[in-house]
């Protein structure tokens, strides 16, 4: 039994795909694999077998060591709510809000949490491969730390820190990590590498040799640009600034951008398909005219989403669409936005109160009752679907009686207009299937030629765990592993 930590010089660097990438590599070798995640920050989640929610990325990584995802593999999960309050879930549950005045407090009160977690994984297999979050250069935070260092010391995890490369200054970054960290905190890392480099390695080779020099850790290896990442369920939604350019004539799907947005990796599948074009429309940008369907995607805080998207002025603009004959698809807090009404009596999402939804489905919302959290499957237009439910509230209304989904239990979800050009669904991962996918794209004028989802993503994690198995020394990995404490 034995574990590894990847840490970072600093968030963007790659972690979770290396992760995914290393947690592949070694199950392709026959081990038995594990992925940890002590504390993630996302409003991207996915839903467990047992019932509750982790980070997206946790749930990919799973999903390269051949094994259900757990709860434990992301014992916290914080997700923003507001520009200063943050919804608090551990092992899966939401157990309360977290702002700025207890933040620090409360989250080094989970470190036990977090190593039972640990200990429940490192039992049940050969290796766990652990992720940080952030950097430990950011010293600030160090105190109560249990994402990083103050994780990796508790737990006697030996750490390799990653450099990006691709954004400069990683010779600085390494060595700068190295000169501000506690020295007990330096002697955790056992070494480092070297992310996302184009080109020939060999240009680097004197910038690997000083860091080896100046920062007294040695090199794990160099690893290119791995492009098979892209087809990777997104999380960061740093992601969605990255402009997407069009090289031919698509069928063109507009997201917009709100500062909750969650779960966005439900469009993902849609990148899949030749003859579509995803846009993630920022703020400032309006929604493109040439737009066939227009996908509102989850939210964390819905109403404070529904609020910006007015701002913003994209209610015009999707109204615009719809009276052109576009299509409307709304995803969970999406869906809810496009109804009449949403009610909030409780104030789960900040004040009580009502406020109008967009209007385009006869349906209204009441956030209240217990969080939904459930792997569901059925079918819809006909055509099976698998996915998975993450929300607060119910939706009723007269839209209800024409509904997206029948669920393999018999219930139903979601809610069509009577014209049939708006819709609304709780389901996560609706379009992962490919002739779920095909059956929305016929309703645009499109059609449906890609592969399910899940199949993208076991090809893209065996792609990279074959540039990894190149690139990396997964052997001296292995055996540093074995230095783990009990």
């Amino acid at each position: 039994m034995g574990a590894v930590m990847l840490q970072g010089t600093g968030s963007d660097v790659g972690k979770s795909v290396l992760v995914a990438g290393l947690c592949r590599a070694l199950a392709n070798r026959g081990l038995r694999v594990r992925p940890f995640k002590p504390q993630n920050m996302s409003n991207n989640a996915a839903v467990t077998a047992d019932g509750g929610e982790i980070g997206r990325a946790q749930a990919t990584q799973a999903i390269a060591c051949r094994t259900e995802p757990t709860t434990d593999m992301n014992p916290v999960l914080l997700k923003p709510q507001a520009d200063h309050t943050s919804q608090l879930i551990v092992h899966g549950q939401v157990r309360g809000t977290l702002r700025p005045g207890n933040y620090r407090q409360a989250r080094g009160a989970l470190l036990e949490d977090v190593l039972a977690s640990y200990r429940r994984l490192r039992a049940e297999c050969d290796v766990v491969v652990v992720e940080g979050a952030g950097s430990p250069a950011e010293i600030n935070l160090r105190s109560g730390d249990i994402a990083n260092m103050g994780f990796a010391r508790a737990a006697g995890v030996p750490v390799v820190l990653v450099g990006d490369i691709d954004r400069g200054g990683v010779i600085a970054a390494i060595v700068g990590t190295r000169a501000v960290i506690d020295p007990d905190d330096a002697a955790m890392i056992r070494g480092f590498l070297i992310n996302k480099f184009r080109g020939d390695p060999a240009l680097f080779e004197d910038g690997y040799r000083q860091i080896e020099q100046l920062a007294g850790w040695r090199g794990f290896g160099v690893v290119p640009w791995l492009a098979p990442a892209a087809r990777l369920p997104s999380e960061d939604a740093v992601i969605l600034e990255r402009p997407v350019v069009s090289e031919q004539q698509r069928i063109v799907i507009a997201c917009p951008i709100t500062p909750r947005i969650a779960n966005f990796d439900d469009l993902d599948p849609l990148k899949l398909e030749p003859d579509v074009e995803v846009r993630m429309i920022a703020p400032g940008q309006p929604i493109p005219v040439e737009a066939a369907m227009v996908v509102l995607a989850g939210s964390k805080a819905t109403i404070a989403d529904l609020a910006f998207l007015r701002a913003e002025g994209w209610d015009i603009d999707i109204l615009a669409h719809y009276r052109r004959g576009g299509h409307v698809l709304g995803l969970c807090g999406g869906y809810q936005m496009l109804g009449d009404t949403i009610s909030d009596p409780h104030g789960v999402e900040g004040p009580s109160g009502r406020v109008a939804g967009l209007g385009l489905l006869k349906v209204d919302t009441v956030l209240a009752g217990r969080k939904t959290l459930e792997r569901v499957n059925g079918t819809a237009f006909g055509t099976p679907f698998q996915g998975y439910e993450i929300h607060m509230g119910e939706t009723t209304g007269p839209d209800t009686a024409r509904p997206v989904a029948r669920m393999a239990d018999g219930r139903s979800d979601g809610a069509i207009s009577a014209d049939g050009r708006i819709a609304g669904s709780y389901v996560h991962g609706l379009l992962d299937l490919a002739g779920q996918r095909a059956a929305w794209l016929a309703r645009i004028g499109g059609t449906g030629r890609g592969i399910d989802q899940h199949a993208a993503v076991d090809r893209a994690l065996d792609e990279i765990a074959a540039l990894l198995e190149i690139h990396l020394d997964i052997d001296a990995l292995v055996a540093m592993s074995q230095m783990a404490q009990d």
